[in-house]
């Protein structure tokens, strides 16, 4: 995810005195209200609005508040929130707002209130998500109302929320009239530009997102997942299938753009036999959009297609590590409900999902070994995957489940196309940290900060790429 600009010293103290002055007392519930009636669509969804699980509540001014001790302060100017507030029960949360170009420009940080004990958690710094988005002039841009918004936040079983934005400041103010300078006299030069609040985005709304339950019963953490043993073969090129073959997915179009299909096998380019590529690694086990429990009634109906995948994004998700594996799914299914209703996406943004167990799950629909365009890069969706890594590896170092999962997943997926993990191959942005158009040269297993200015996937687990790209080549048979 992308980290946040560090703000001005005056934003950053009068942040901390906000925070200072919060009540101590917060109120237990606030009053409960009637659901509004469905919004026509296309129109704006109305304050507290509930949807199948899903809140939608818009962030207010904040005006005066005032501390335990009397002490009464003013929130900085521009600063939005809402009090601590009672709500239904939820599991995920973020913020959106309406315009998806406008860049997030200061801190949005919350806290809730855990449904089982009543307590409320420390505030956490909500990070923004601009850098996995689709890309501009893209087929998934091109008449959606996309939305710009933070990366989701799974905060577990919880009934009530507070939240506090607060506007960042920027140099961008223009300076003052210079008077002009009478004739023969030398040019008066410009004031220097004082910096100055930058707005916050407009329509900035919290999305609290539920974990229901899937439509069935589910299978047993692990179980089906396949998983072969963590070591890579031994010497040779690996089993493929059929005398060797391996199936790669291309077809007509295919490196020429996006590709749009009524579905798997109508649309999509077919999967075929391709001779010749000596180096495949065996399919992982992967479990499947139906059994971690996708509703498919949330997504588009239609695929969209790329070319032949070049490159493999590894991603975290910046959140909880402090999650069972047994909750994956659960988490899974909030963060594609939360990338589809409340930013407006085709489907979830992610290729594939891993877990710290190093189960590989399926993430946007269109068929696993095919070219399916994501939106986890921006600038880089085409020609690429994304997987993503559940939780934070910021500070903490990913386990050798989830370095195995990714070398085998990348071993295979790159395998399709005959891509070798340890190259680099050249991509072209479709916009974002690179201007639209330019070549970057990115290695085929590469992190999200190498494609876009971001701190993800983390230190910890970037710096385990490299023998990533190894153990998938080895995967490989290579």
């Amino acid at each position: 995810m992308r980290a946040l600009r560090a703000p001005a010293a005056g934003a950053a103290t009068s942040f901390a005195l906000l925070l200072l002055t919060l009540p101590a007392a917060l109120p237990a519930r606030a009053e409960a209200h009637p659901p509004p009636a469905a919004a026509q669509p296309g129109a704006a969804r109305p304050a507290g609005a509930v949807d199948r699980g899903r809140q939608s509540l818009p962030l207010r001014p904040l005006g005066r508040v005032t501390g335990a001790a009397g002490r009464s302060g003013g929130a900085p100017a521009g600063a939005q929130g809402l009090p601590a507030t009672g709500t239904g029960r939820f599991s995920l949360l973020g913020v959106v707002w309406d315009d998806a170009n406008a860049e997030l420009t200061g801190r949005i940080q919350v806290r809730t209130r855990a449904a089982d004990s009543g307590r409320w958690s420390p505030w956490t710094t909500l990070r923004a998500g601009d850098a996995h988005s689709p890309d501009p002039g893209s087929a998934e841009s091109a008449g959606r109302r996309l939305r710009g918004g933070t990366a989701p936040l799974w905060v577990g079983p919880s009934d009530g929320v507070q939240v506090r934005a607060v506007p960042g400041t920027g140099r961008d103010a223009p300076p003052p009239a210079v008077p002009a300078a009478a004739p023969g006299a030398p040019a008066a030069a410009p004031a220097a530009r004082a910096p100055r609040a930058a707005a916050l985005p407009e329509g900035l709304r919290l999305e609290l997102v539920a974990a229901e339950p899937a439509a069935r019963e589910l299978p047993a953490p692990g179980a089906g997942s396949g998983q072969a043993p963590a070591r890579p073969p031994a010497g040779g090129a690996a089993a493929n299938g059929p005398a060797g073959a391996v199936t790669a997915a291309t077809g007509a179009g295919a490196g020429a753009g996006d590709a749009a299909g009524a579905g798997v096998e109508d649309g999509a380019p077919p999967a075929r036999v391709l001779p010749g590529l000596p180096h495949g690694a065996p399919r992982p086990g992967i479990v499947s959009r139906a059994d971690w429990g996708a509703d498919e009634d949330l997504r588009e109906e239609d695929f969209v297609y790329t070319g032949d995948v070049r490159t493999v994004f590894v991603h975290h998700t910046a959140g909880t590590n402090a999650y069972s594996c047994a909750e994956s799914p659960a988490l899974i299914r909030a963060i594609y409900r939360y990338h589809v209703e409340s930013q407006g996406w085709r489907d979830i943004g992610y290729n594939f999902l891993v877990d710290r167990c190093g189960t590989v799950y399926e993430g946007r629909a269109g068929g696993v070994d095919r070219p399916v365009q994501g939106a986890h890069t921006l600038g880089f969706n085409q020609n690429s995957a994304g997987v993503a890594v559940l939780g934070t590896y910021t500070d903490t170092e990913p386990g050798a489940a989830v370095l195995t999962a990714l070398a085998r997943l990348a071993g295979w997926k790159l395998g399709l196309s005959g891509v070798d993990p340890r190259e680099r191959a050249t991509l072209v942005s479709g916009g974002g940290t690179y201007p639209k158009g330019t070549e970057v040269v990115l290695a085929n297993v590469s992190g999200h900060r190498d494609g876009y200015d971001t701190d993800c996937p983390g230190d910890r687990l970037y710096a385990q790429l490299p023998e990533v790209r190894e153990q998938a080549a080895a995967f490989q048979g290579r």
